[in-house]
């Protein structure tokens, strides 16, 4: 299993669910922009600290981001 891959897929599914640009999830989530696109596009190894701000942001728990989707 592709951790990177799993986690950009669940952010990019997530913040687009709640209409969220790139720029207003950072915001919420106190990370840069471009951080954000990097780490849905599996490029950055990304820490649980950041993983749990993401969360946050988006009003989830941290798991909806680790798990996989059923059915994919």
């Amino acid at each position: 299993m592709n951790g990177r891959a799993l986690i950009a897929a669940n952010l990019r599914r997530l913040r687009a669910k709640r209409g969220l640009s790139q720029e207003a999830l950072a915001d919420r989530a106190g990370i840069h922009r471009t951080y954000v696109g990097s780490v849905e596009r599996a490029e950055r190894n990304i820490s649980i600290d950041n993983v749990g701000r993401l969360a946050g942001a988006l009003g989830v728990d941290v798991r909806e981001l680790l798990v996989p989707i059923r059915g994919r």
